[in-house]
């Protein structure tokens, strides 16, 4: 074992270091389709953040690339390491540290997921909102990224649901950034810069998170359309009817199709409307009350009638439950198909027609494909590129990017750039704003250990 190895093992002890040819295949990758799995040379397994402290404090010294990683959920290979890099997993470091019921919120250490915060929060009649298709996913994972999801249309993205963090910088401070209360402006908020960093300016070790309280009734209304157009029309509609969806998501036909096979999901759609529907709306209410709850059902359904739905299809229950699972599952669906990328562009909700259609146009132009789903409250298209030819590939995303930034929005709404995204970043985003990103990150990370080839890969 050399002197670094013995330092990192000397840290978290022998048990929870391993290197080299003993490091599992799994901790190589995450899951974006076109990041090829690298093994890095040593995992680290800390249980505190004074271990994570020292970690990152030998790594700089000893000028070793750091990878934080959670649940390797990502899809954008934000948790590929490098060859010579350390991993940091934070399996160990998974604990629910505090329900606390009076303030509404949860301590939480950022190996835990998100099924075990909402088992743990169910128990105080409450819930963390932000679920992003993975309940494997861990809650760190989802602050690197700032993760979102299908609710965040009504309660926002990872970023409006955190109120504070324990943070150590790669020179070994430990930080606090915010706190239980709701609001503060003292200083730079760090809180908000750190989320969504993806691991390339600190590493979150305690999270503080919001908790909301579960409303016992919902329905999920599932609404099909001749054209896309008409549903992009719809949804400003529904927005601005005070009904207040906590889920609001399109579905193109194929992908409908396609999940509803591999999940056996039944939805009681005749084939006279399958046949003709181009895309279907699903929107899912909630009410503390359930007559409420139906009143806004039935106003829902007139309104959608009204707008040219098909029909409308009201689910409760287990089929409600089923059809929002297997949008979840929509990724391992389109991965089961073959899709050969997978891209999440945030648009503004009136921008998405013209985004949805141009993007159709430009793929069958190059004798590829790109369908999907996404969520249409808040702009967020997530697509599934078929298109086999690298270069074509690549020309393609490029294009895709640079429409959705025309249109004022973003190569990515919530899974992060990782190293899948960042060349198209460096090639479209502005100058200006680059060199001000790496002189932020440069302030926090002066040796550049953490997540290299993260935001600022070199051009491909």
């Amino acid at each position: 074992m050399g002197d670094v190895a013995a330092r990192f093992a000397e840290i978290v002890g022998d048990t929870n270091l391993l290197s080299g040819e003993a490091i599992p295949e799994d901790y190589a990758h995450d899951e974006a389709l076109t990041a090829a799995p690298q093994q890095p040379a040593y995992l680290a397994k800390p249980g505190s953040a004074e271990e994570v402290a020292e970690l990152l404090k030998a790594a700089t010294e000893h000028g070793v690339p750091v990878t934080a990683r959670g649940a390797g959920t990502g899809l954008s290979g934000g948790a590929r390491p490098r060859a010579d890099s350390l991993v940091i997993s934070f399996e160990r470091m998974n604990a629910v540290l505090e329900i606390d019921s009076e303030n509404h919120v949860a301590v939480v250490q950022p190996g835990v997921t998100l099924s075990d915060l909402d088992e743990k929060s169910t128990a105080a009649g409450l819930g963390y909102t932000v679920h992003p298709g993975e309940l494997s996913a861990s809650v760190g994972g989802n602050v690197g990224t700032n993760a979102g999801g299908m609710r965040a249309v009504k309660y926002g993205v990872t970023r409006h649901n955190v109120v504070g963090l324990q943070a150590v910088l790669p020179t070994g401070e430990i930080i606090r950034t915010g706190g239980k209360t709701s609001k503060v402006s003292t200083g730079y908020d760090l809180t908000q810069l750190i989320i969504g960093s993806e691991g390339t300016l600190a590493i979150a070790t305690e999270i503080i998170v919001k908790l909301y309280p579960r409303l016992p009734h919902g329905a999920t209304v599932l609404a099909p359309f001749e054209t896309f157009d008409e549903v992009m029309t719809v949804v400003p509609k529904i927005i601005s009817s005070g009904l207040a969806p906590h889920i609001l998501e399109y579905i193109d036909n194929l992908t409908l199709a396609a999940i509803s096979y591999n999940e056996k999901l039944s939805l009681g759609v005749p084939d006279s409307i399958r046949d003709t529907a181009q895309a279907y709306l699903v929107v899912a209410l909630e009410n503390r009350d359930d007559d409420r709850l139906h009143a806004d059902i039935e106003e829902l359904g007139g309104m959608l009638g009204e707008l040219g739905a098909m029909d409308v299809y009201v689910l409760e229950g287990n089929s409600a439950r089923k059809l929002i699972e297997a949008r979840e599952k929509a990724f391992w669906t389109a991965k089961s198909v073959g899709a050969d990328d997978i891209i999440d562009v945030v648009v503004p909700r009136s921008a998405m027609p013209e985004f949805l259609r141009k993007t159709r146009e430009m793929a069958l132009s190059r004798e590829s494909g790109a369908l999907g789903c996404g969520h249409a409250g808040d702009g967020n298209v997530h697509l599934a590129i078929f298109c086999k030819d690298p270069d074509k590939r690549k020309q393609l995303l490029t294009d895709i990017f640079a429409l959705g930034m025309e249109l004022g929005g973003a190569i990515s709404g919530e899974h992060g750039l990782g190293q899948a995204k960042s060349a198209y970043f460096l090639d479209l985003e502005d100058p200006a704003k680059i060199a001000l990103m790496r002189r932020i990150k440069e302030s926090f990370d002066p040796a550049g250990i953490l997540n290299p080839g993260v935001l600022f890969a070199e051009r491909a």
